[in-house]
C-alpha cells in the first residue's frame, strides 16, 4: 500500500503595487492562488486600502517575502491581461521619485493616461447584520431597504429612481447612520472603443449583372432611395469603404431613407471599431540635399554618438538643424527603433509637424495636453506595440511606453518650458530624457542654437559629444541688432514709450517692401498694472501679493497668479481719487497702438488670451505664412519654433524687463531669449534687421546678442557662476513652506532651517521670503540649498529633507504647513 503524499500548500506571492497617492512607500498585496500565474509586472490590479476604497494599482513586481507589520489584503482582481508597461517604465518611475523628491505615486498619477486611472462609482450594499425588521424606517428608507434586501446592492442612480427624486443623499445618510446600509466603492473602466457604422451592399448583389438587374427595374416610387443607392456606389468606387455618415453626408438624404434600403436588404449596416488617430500612410521620403557645413555636422554627430550616448548640436538660428534631424531619425526608422522627439511646447510647432509628416507620414504620432482622454489610450497602446515609430511630444511624452528607443531629439533643449512645476514630480523633461533613453542604450541629440550652460558644462567636461553649424542655411548673413535708447522718451500722457522713432521708421519701411514683421512683448494683457495718480495706490489680488493686469478687450482686471478676475477699479481705495494711469504695456496695447499707427497694416496678436481651441495656433500661423497678416505682436510664443520666409524686422520692444529679473539665470535667459527672437529675422532672402528698445543700452548681454557671440558669454557667465557658487558648478534644492499664516511659515522655515544646520549649514542661503510671497491665500518661505557636485552627499541631503519634513509635521504648530522640494530648480 502506497503511503500518501503529503499536503503541500501552494506559496503565497505578493505585490507590491503602485496606486496614484503620494505615499511615502509602496504598500503590498497578497494574489490569491487563482491569479499568481496570470500576474506580471506592469499589470493593472483592483484593490482595497483601508476599509472601503478601492484603486487600480500597477504591480511593480512580485515576492514572497510577506510584510512583518502587517497582513496584506487580497488583490481583489487583475485589470488587464497583458501589462500595459514595460519594464523600462517601471524603472524609469522608481528613478524619477528616487531623483526629484515625491512618491512613485505621484509619478503614476502623472504618467498614465486618465482612463488608465479608474474612476469610482458609489454603491449601496445590503448589511446583513442588519435583519429584515424595517419598522423603524420612513417611508422613503423603507422603499431603498426593501430595494436593498432583494438585490443586495443598489448604485446612487438606481436609488434616485426609486424615490423619483434627485435629493436621495439625506436618505442615504439615515439608512448608514441605523447601519442597513454600507457604502463600497466599484471601479469602472472610462475608456470606450469609438465604434461607427459602415454601409455595405447586400451579398445578393454583388456581381455586375444582379446589381443592373436592381436598378433597371427600380421602382419609381422611390426616387430618394435611388440616389442614395447611387451615392453609396460612387463612395463605394472612390473612397473603397463608406460611412454611414459620410453617406448621408454626400447624398444629402435622411437616415429614414437609408433605413428603407436596409430594411429592403439591399444595403447592410455593419458597426467596427475604429482608430481615433488618423494618421497618413506610413513612408519614408527624404528629398533634400544637405548643405557641406551641415554634411560635417553630420559626420561630427556620427562620430561623437560612437563614443558618447549624449550629443549637443549647437546651431546659429536658421542653420538647418531640423534637416539633421531628420537625417538621424531616417537613420534609426531603418534600424527599426523608436523616435522621442521633443518640443518644448507642443501646441507652438504647428510648422515642424508639418515639415515632418512631409518625409515621414503616417509614422509620425503627436502626443499633448489637447489630445481627449480616449485619444491618449489609443495612442499609449501605438506606442507600446512599436506601431508608431516617431513620436513627437512634449515632456510629458517620457512617459509613454515606447518598446524599442533607439533616438531621442530634445529640440530648443535650453527652453524652460521642459521644467515641471506644479503638480509633482517637478522634473526637467531634458534631464528625464537622457535617463530614459539610457534605459534603453539609445542616443540623445539636444540641440539649440543658445544651449543651457548646464549642457554647455558637460560638453566642456567631455560627457556630452558635441557638433557645430556656425551658418544660416544657404550662405543667409545673420541679422543685424540695433540697439535704440529709450532713456527720456515718454509719450503724451507722460507713460512709456511703446514704438520709438527709430522702430516705428523700420515698420513703415518693411510694410512698403511687402515684408512682415515680428514684435516682442513678454507681458500679456494691456497694462501690467495701473497707478492713483494722487498717492500711487496699485491694485492687488486679494489672493495673492502681486499687482493686477488690465485686460481691455474684456475690461477686466486678472490676477496672472491665481487667474482671479476682478472689475476694473476706477476709484482709489486709499484717496477715493480716480485718476488713474496704466503703467507699462502689455501685448494687448501694443496691437491696439499699432492699429492706430499701422491703419493699413493687417496686425495680429499672439498670446494665450488670443490664441484658444485645439487648432488655434495653426490656423494664425498659416496666415502668418501666407502673408495674410502684416505685423505678428506676441510673447513667448512667437519665439519658438517658428520659420517665416518673409519676415524683414523684429523688434524687442522691452529689454529691460527681460533683463532685469532677481535671479541668477537673468543674463542667460536673456541672452536665449532675444538671439531666439532675434533668428526669426531674414531667414530667407536679404539680411534681416533687429531692434532692441532698452534704457540701459550698456549692458553687457545686449552686447553678445549684437555680436551673435554664444561661446564669449558663455565664458564670461561660466566665470561668474563658478564665482558665486552656482550651477552648473553646484546641485540646487529649493524648499518652499506654505501656509495661511505668515508667522507660522516664517517659524516653519527657521525651525527646518536650524535642523539643517548641523549637517548643511554651510550650503544654506535663506530661508527669505521670495518677491511674490503670497499666492492662493498662501505665504511662503524658500529655502535655497546649494551643494557641490557631489552625488553622495546630494543623496544624503535628500535623505535628511524627506526625514525633517516628517519630523516637522509631526509638531503641533506646523502640521498644515506644506513643504516642497524642488530638485535642480528653473
Amino acid at each position: 500500500m502506497n503511503e500518501s503524499l503529503p499536503f503541500e500548500p501552494s506559496p503565497v506571492l505578493f505585490a507590491e503595487v503602485l496606486i496614484p497617492l503620494a505615499l511615502p512607500r509602496n504598500f503590498t498585496w497578497a494574489l490569491p492562488p487563482e491569479l499568481q500565474d496570470k500576474a506580471m509586472p506592469g499589470m493593472r490590479v483592483e484593490v482595497v486600502l483601508g476599509r472601503n476604497k478601492k484603486y487600480a494599482g500597477i504591480i511593480k513586481k512580485l515576492h514572497d517575502k510577506k510584510p512583518a507589520a502587517f497582513d496584506p489584503k487580497p488583490v481583489l482582481n487583475l485589470l488587464d491581461e497583458t501589462p500595459i508597461l514595460h519594464a523600462q517604465q517601471l524603472l524609469f518611475w522608481e528613478w524619477m521619485a528616487h531623483y526629484y523628491l515625491c512618491s512613485e505615486g505621484e509619478v503614476m498619477q502623472a504618467a498614465l493616461p486618465t482612463h488608465f486611472k479608474l474612476s469610482s462609482e458609489t454603491i449601496l450594499l445590503f448589511n446583513d447584520a442588519a435583519g429584515e425588521d424595517f419598522s423603524h424606517l420612513d417611508d422613503e428608507e423603507f422603499v431603498v431597504a426593501e430595494a436593498l434586501l432583494i438585490k443586495k446592492e443598489l448604485r446612487i442612480t438606481e436609488v434616485q429612481q426609486l424615490l423619483d427624486a434627485s435629493h436621495v443623499y439625506p436618505v442615504i445618510q439615515r439608512l448608514l447612520e441605523k447601519k442597513v446600509c454600507l457604502v463600497w466603492e466599484e471601479l469602472k473602466q472610462t475608456y470606450k472603443e469609438k465604434k461607427e457604422t459602415f454601409i455595405l451592399l447586400h451579398p445578393q448583389y454583388n456581381t455586375d449583372e444582379k446589381l443592373a438587374d436592381l436598378l433597371n427595374n427600380w421602382t419609381a416610387k422611390a426616387p430618394k432611395q435611388l440616389e442614395l443607392l447611387l451615392a453609396y456606389l460612387h463612395l463605394e468606387k472612390t473612397e473603397g469603404e463608406v460611412t454611414k455618415s459620410a453617406l448621408l453626408s454626400k447624398s444629402g438624404a435622411s437616415a429614414d431613407q437609408l433605413k428603407g434600403l436596409v430594411s429592403k436588404a439591399i444595403l447592410l449596416e455593419e458597426k467596427r471599431t475604429v482608430d481615433r488617430l488618423k494618421s497618413l500612410p506610413a513612408n519614408v521620403s527624404i528629398n533634400f540635399t544637405l548643405t557641406p557645413a551641415q554634411e560635417t555636422a553630420l559626420a561630427q554627430l556620427q562620430d561623437q554618438f560612437s563614443q558618447k550616448a549624449v550629443c549637443l548640436l549647437q546651431g546659429v538660428t536658421s542653420s538647418g538643424k531640423t534637416l539633421l534631424y531628420i537625417r538621424l531619425m531616417e537613420e534609426a526608422l531603418r534600424n527599426g527603433k523608436q523616435v522621442l522627439y521633443m518640443l518644448p511646447e507642443i501646441a507652438l510647432t504647428a510648422q515642424v509637424i508639418r515639415r515632418l509628416r512631409e518625409h515621414f507620414g503616417g509614422h509620425i504620432v503627436i502626443y499633448h495636453s489637447k489630445f481627449n482622454a480616449n485619444e491618449r489610450v489609443e495612442l499609449w497602446h501605438k506606442v507600446k506595440s512599436g506601431e508608431a515609430k516617431i513620436v513627437l511630444g512634449a515632456r510629458s511624452s517620457v512617459f509613454l511606453p515606447f518598446r524599442d528607443l533607439g533616438l531621442v531629439i530634445v529640440d530648443e533643449e535650453h527652453d524652460s518650458s521642459f521644467k515641471q512645476q506644479d503638480p509633482a514630480p517637478r522634473y526637467n523633461g531634458r534631464d528625464a530624457a537622457v535617463f530614459l533613453a539610457s534605459l534603453y542604450q539609445a542616443k540623445v541629440l539636444l540641440g539649440s542654437a543658445t544651449p543651457s550652460l548646464e549642457s554647455w558644462y558637460n560638453v566642456k567636461q567631455g560627457k556630452y559629444g558635441l557638433a557645430q553649424l556656425t551658418e544660416r542655411y544657404a550662405g543667409i548673413d545673420m541679422p543685424q541688432i540695433g540697439i535704440v535708447d529709450t532713456t527720456g522718451l515718454r509719450q503724451a500722457d507722460k507713460s512709456r514709450v511703446i514704438l520709438s522713432p527709430a522702430l516705428e521708421e523700420a515698420i513703415t519701411q518693411t510694410l512698403q517692401k511687402n515684408k512682415q514683421v515680428i514684435l516682442f512683448q513678454n507681458r500679456r494683457g494691456y497694462s501690467p498694472y495701473q497707478v492713483c495718480q494722487s498717492c500711487g495706490w496699485i491694485p492687488h489680488c486679494k489672493h495673492c501679493d502681486v499687482s493686477l493686469t488690465f485686460h481691455k478687450l474684456h475690461n477686466k482686471l486678472v490676477c496672472h497668479y491665481c487667474g482671479t478676475i476682478y472689475p476694473p477699479v476706477v476709484i482709489c481705495e486709499a484717496c477715493g481719487n480716480h485718476d488713474f494711469q496704466q503703467q507699462n504695456f502689455g501685448t494687448e496695447r501694443i496691437e491696439e497702438s499699432l492699429v492706430e499707427r499701422f491703419p493699413h497694416a493687417k496686425v495680429a496678436r499672439m498670446d494665450i488670451d488670443a490664441i484658444k481651441g485645439k487648432h488655434a495656433h495653426d490656423a494664425l500661423i498659416q496666415l502668418f505664412e501666407q502673408q495674410r497678416i502684416d505685423i505678428l505682436v506676441g510673447t513667448q510664443m512667437v519665439v519658438k519654433g517658428l520659420d517665416f520666409d518673409h519676415v524683414q524686422l523684429v523688434g524687442i520692444l522691452d529689454a529691460d524687463a527681460i533683463m532685469g529679473f532677481a535671479d541668477f539665470r537673468v543674463n542667460e535667459r536673456a541672452f536665449q531669449l532675444m538671439e531666439q527672437v532675434s533668428g526669426r529675422s531674414g531667414r530667407k532672402g536679404e539680411q534681416g534687421l533687429v531692434l532692441v528698445q532698452t534704457r540701459n543700452p550698456r549692458h553687457p548681454v545686449l552686447a553678445w546678442v549684437k555680436a551673435h557671440d554664444f561661446e564669449t558669454f558663455a565664458q564670461a557667465e561660466m566665470s561668474s557662476r563658478q564665482q558665486f557658487g552656482y550651477p552648473p558648478f553646484t546641485r540646487l534644492i529649493q524648499l518652499s513652506f506654505k501656509h495661511k499664516t505668515a508667522d507660522v511659515v516664517q517659524a516653519a522655515a527657521r525651525q527646518f532651517a536650524a535642523w539643517m544646520t548641523p549637517n548643511f549649514g554651510a550650503y544654506l542661503v535663506g530661508p527669505a521670503a521670495p518677491v511674490v510671497n503670497r499666492v492662493r491665500n498662501q505665504y511662503i518661505m524658500d529655502l535655497l540649498i546649494k551643494l557641490p557636485r557631489d552625488l553622495h552627499l546630494l543623496q544624503q541631503c535628500k535623505d535628511q529633507i524627506q526625514l525633517l519634513t516628517a519630523h516637522l509635521h509631526q509638531q503641533p504648530p506646523f502640521k498644515s504647513v506644506i513643504v516642497t522640494p524642488d530638485i535642480d530648480p528653473i
